[in-house]
């Protein structure tokens, strides 16, 4: 058996059973085009070449066939281990992909537009701020009202200043959060996801929603 290998971009479009159970095919004959699939080549080697990511291992089936189903860069780029596409990964937040997904769906069908800003729909973040100042012994803050609204895109793309609490980079999230009982990750206590949100916007993001980068819980907002 391979290793676990824990850092990589995985792309994957599927349906049905596992790859054990797949068989190959040429893309045309499942109404897809190679030359759009050749993108994904281009994507890839430009974001190792431009030291983005080590490399990646993509995979797409359609139908039950895999379609494509390669392997790019390092997944040890010191020792120059090469990706395989038998590799074995760790994932997490697959809910995550499901939910960006079903919105885009939703989308694509006219149910709204991907810059609305979330307050239309949960009129709680209608009030942003951003943290200013922290008091590490009570976890006490400062913060001053936000230029810019939330959009859902900003929620799709982790640009809306929205932290994650138990796993953020930042100790003083971590510390707000469990502060005022914003569940992240996992818990076997009873609670709801809009309960959860609610809670969340009535904190400062970590910086003006669109500005910045920051994994974090945004797609909670979406799944309520």
């Amino acid at each position: 058996m391979k290793k676990i290998i824990f850092a990589v971009t995985i792309i994957f479009l599927v349906s049905g059973c596992s790859q054990n159970t797949s068989t190959f095919d040429l893309p045309e004959n499942q109404d897809v085009s190679s030359e759009r699939l050749d993108r994904i080549d281009s994507y890839l080697n430009k974001a190792i070449k431009d030291n983005q990511i080590p490399g990646a291992v993509a995979l797409i089936r359609r139908n039950n066939k895999i379609i494509y189903n390669k392997a790019f860069g390092y997944s040890d780029v010191e020792n120059k281990i090469k990706y395989s596409t038998d590799d074995i990964f760790r994932i997490a937040s697959m809910t995550k992909a499901v939910t960006s997904l079903a919105v885009l769906m939703l989308w694509e069908e006219g149910g709204f537009n991907l810059d609305d800003p979330i307050e239309k729909y949960i009129p709680e973040f209608k009030n942003l701020k951003i943290l200013t100042n922290f008091n590490d012994t009570d976890s006490t803050y400062l913060s001053k009202p936000a230029k810019n609204k939330i959009s859902i895109r900003h929620l799709l793309t982790h640009t809306s200043g929205i932290g994650y609490g138990v796993i953020d980079g930042d100790a003083r999230f971590k510390a707000m959060y469990k502060k005022h009982g914003i569940v992240d990750l996992f818990t076997t206590d009873s609670i709801n996801i809009k309960s959860n949100v609610k809670k969340l916007a009535q904190l400062p993001l970590h910086h003006e929603p669109g500005e910045e980068f920051t994994y974090g819980e945004s797609l909670s907002l979406i799944h309520i």
